[in-house]
């Protein structure tokens, strides 16, 4: 399956009174190899074991399968990851026929907060809420792959 997904800053915390959903998500990475990442994820009491291909080189297409795993297993090979695992809420926000998923990060990636949107091709428009900034779609250092051993309270 290809996931396009566009990156961006986010400038105000309006999206919260928008929120429709909040997740507590903690996830780690067995690789991060730029070719084939691996993650796993808790989210509200569930596992996923997730695989991406490498990216674009826009930065944001690229190849993805997940599947939903017992959160048992997700605990064992949580064990298996590299560095400290990522913890951050997630706001899940509608703006028109767009979902935006609002990732606030906690732990030594305290301050950052960066909106997430999925699209169905790189060229599709969407409406850019005024809480939206900078788009960092392609820039590494916020990938969360990279947030896992470079912080963002070390930059």
């Amino acid at each position: 399956m290809l996931e396009i997904e566009r990156k961006f800053l986010v400038l105000s915390k309006k999206y919260r009174n928008k929120a429709h959903k909040i997740s507590t998500i903690s996830q780690g990475y067995i690789s991060k190899d730029p070719k084939r990442t691996v993650r796993v994820r808790t989210k509200d009491g569930i596992g996923f074991i997730n695989i991406k291909g490498p990216s674009s080189k826009s930065g944001i297409s690229r190849f993805e399968w997940e599947k939903e795993i017992t959160i048992e297993e997700a605990k064992l090979l949580m064990a298996l990851c590299e560095h400290q695992p990522i913890t951050k809420k997630r706001y899940l926000v509608k703006e028109g026929i767009h979902l935006f998923e609002v990732d606030e990060f906690e732990g030594p990636n305290f301050g950052l907060v960066i909106a997430e949107i999925e699209l169905t091709s790189e060229e599709e428009y969407f409406s850019k809420p005024n809480w939206i900034g900078e788009e960092v779609s392609g820039k590494k250092q916020y990938f969360n792959s990279q947030l896992s051993s470079h912080p963002y309270c070390d930059w």
